[in-house]
């Protein structure tokens, strides 16, 4: 089936960075309020070339189109929302991490939350019948992971955040509204000071937080995948089942 988803010290780079990321979430609320506000014509002109997300053959399915690519993002933000509010609430949070990576995570943690809550607010308001239509909440499973190893948790960010700005990157090319394109772009752009937080975090004064392997070499910008390509990394954590079979 296809797509089945089953101590460092303090440097002023980071302390910046931290700085933009709390303007940054700061700016998400107020964007949530434009998308939950779309008229109901978007939702006309996207139904003739949308499949909508909802049960198909017994099983979730994302759906595609405009519908699907938001409710492709409301899951991997369910994701990454889930994994920061076990990465704050571990029971040596204040002494395995300093006071700068306990702030980033913070800010990422309210950010990722923000994020998740958003779609489910953007979605529930543009969807015909949300009753149906909404992906349930997802459950999640980390395995091994040690929420109480500094190495072990930024690793898992990296990977989650590089994910995720990859994603959003491919799902630009999707979405056919403007309005759901331009707050994409807003979210991504977000989601890429996040990598970079992190990356900086695990390699101070470095060049890894816009490193080789997340630029690509032709473009010189940050790589884009398809959902088909994400959704197995994501798969890696979301227990709950759900296909994508009308996304690329």
């Amino acid at each position: 089936m296809k797509n089945e988803v089953k101590i460092q010290e303090v440097n002023p780079s980071l302390d910046s960075r931290r700085s933009f990321l709390k303007l940054s979430g700061l700016t998400l609320v107020t964007a949530g309020l434009v998308l939950a506000g779309c008229s109901d014509n978007d939702n006309d002109d996207n139904m003739e070339d949308n499949s909508l997300p909802g049960v198909k053959n017994g099983v979730f399915d994302l759906g595609s189109g405009d519908f699907g690519v938001l409710t492709y993002a409301y899951a991997l933000e369910q994701l990454e929302a889930d994994f920061y509010t076990k990465v704050v609430n571990a029971s040596n949070f204040n002494t395995v991490f300093n006071d700068t990576e306990r702030q980033v995570l913070t800010d990422l943690y309210h950010h990722e939350v923000v994020h998740r809550d958003f779609f489910k607010a953007a979605l529930t308001g543009a969807l015909p019948d949300p009753g149906s239509q909404l992906l349930p909440s997802l459950a999640f499973s980390y395995g091994a992971l040690n929420f109480n190893s500094r190495t072990e948790v930024l690793a898992t960010a990296k990977a989650l955040e590089d994910t995720g700005v990859a994603a959003y990157n491919g799902a630009g090319r999707l979405i056919k509204s403007p309005d759901y394109l331009l707050l994409a772009g807003k979210i991504v752009s977000v989601e890429a000071r996040h990598a970079s937080a992190i990356r900086s975090l695990i390699n101070p004064n470095s060049k890894d937080f816009a490193g080789d392997d997340i630029i690509s070499t032709s473009t010189g910008l940050d790589v884009a995948k398809d959902p088909s390509k994400i959704l197995p990394v994501a798969a890696g954590f979301i227990t709950t089942k759900f296909t994508a079979n009308y996304l690329p």
